[in-house]
């Protein structure tokens, strides 16, 4: 499709899992030669990430949104009114022909103004289920990309549209002994990823830790626990390997992987579909989220993808029995996923955006 260069505004905030699409995306549009500008938070992780890769990089004020009661609520108001104000004034300024929102609570003033001044608005939603950021950015939404088929049916006016999620090509390309160098792990094992998220999981850290004494005579553990989470008295232990983040060493370490246990997070399943990679997920229970995970890892397991393992019933012995029952019927997982028809999200979401961006211009 022929288009002319546009001039992109990105947003999404908050967690690793509202800015790697946009990361994603990114030489996408620049290979298209369009101009691509990021509004995120003024202190969020969003602002080294982008930085990294030059790209212009406004900041906004935001808060996160909250569905319960909390002191900070009170305060959330005056927090999203000056973020919608200083949106506006980049808006105005910057003249985008279009803005793709990957959600986060950043992101709402950036759309609110946006459409404000008559600018299109792409949003992604990840989960099966909108996150509350983006139930109130989809009434300003030209289109809503899902990363689930079952998505559509929870997007309001026909706007939703499948598209999957946009990963980076370099998460395919990793190298098995370059994980194994990084990591110092022998690969002599199996290897079990584990993957608590780019915050971390307290309750998965705990149990894999508590774990390894019955997983480490099966298994080697990489063990990604995030910022902050790491546990000093480990270090050294054979056949584990623990960091808090990875960015350029997360496509070898997915390399080096025979299987994988972590959250389910529609950003990792994303990558652990294209990768075709053995796993066993442990959704965030509903004490502690609105019950996306569950969601998402219901939809994988019942289609052959996973084995879902709750967290209430994550203990030593259910960790090592599950990852046990993953390797051993590795292949089987291995080919479900081949099935699975899927979607190039890169391009199915630059498609949107690109069509976005003109329609508009056609009125």
């Amino acid at each position: 499709m022929e288009t002319k260069h546009l001039r992109v505004i990105l947003t999404g905030g908050g967690t690793g899992g509202h800015v790697t699409p946009n990361m994603a995306l990114i030489p996408y549009l620049q290979e298209r030669g369009h101009e691509v500008i990021y509004i995120g938070s003024e202190d969020g992780m969003e602002r080294r990430l982008i930085g990294e890769m030059k790209i212009p990089y406004y900041g906004i004020d935001s808060e996160r949104l909250n569905r319960y009661f909390t002191v900070e609520n009170l305060t959330m108001p005056f927090h999203v009114l000056r973020g919608i104000r200083q949106a506006k004034r980049l808006i105005r300024e910057l003249k985008p022909d279009v803005v793709f929102s990957k959600g986060g609570f950043v992101s709402v003033p950036v759309v609110i103004a946006a459409h404000r001044y008559h600018v299109p608005v792409v949003c992604h939603e990840s989960d099966i289920t909108p996150g509350l950021a983006n139930k109130l950015s989809v009434p300003f939404a030209t289109k809503v990309c899902v990363n689930f088929p079952e998505a559509l049916d929870k997007i309001r006016h026909g706007k939703g549209v499948y598209t999957g999620t946009p990963i980076r090509d370099s998460l395919l390309a990793g190298s098995r002994e370059q994980g194994l160098a990084i990591s110092g792990l022998s690969g002599t094992k199996p290897i079990l990823l584990v993957m608590g998220g780019s915050t971390g999981a307290k309750a998965l850290n705990d149990g894999i830790r508590e774990a390894l004494p019955k997983v480490l005579p099966e298994f080697e553990v990489l063990h990604l626990c995030g910022k902050g989470n790491a546990d000093p008295s480990l270090e050294g232990t054979p056949g584990y390997y623990q960091i808090e983040y990875a960015n350029e060493e997360m496509p070898h370490f997915y390399a080096a992987a025979d299987l994988t246990m972590c959250r389910a997070g529609a950003n990792s399943l994303a990558e652990i579909l294209a990768l075709r990679l053995p796993n066993v997920l442990v959704p965030l229970p509903l004490s502690a989220s609105r019950g996306d995970q569950i969601l998402n890892a219901a939809s994988f397991t019942g289609k052959g993808f996973s084995l879902t393992l709750e967290q209430e019933k994550m203990n030593p012995e259910t960790i090592l029995a599950s990852a046990r029952e993953v390797y051993q019927h590795r292949d089987q997982y291995r080919e479900a996923m081949q099935r699975d028809p899927g979607q190039n999200g890169n391009l199915r979401v630059l498609e949107i955006i690109e069509q976005a961006a003109l329609q508009d211009k056609e009125k």
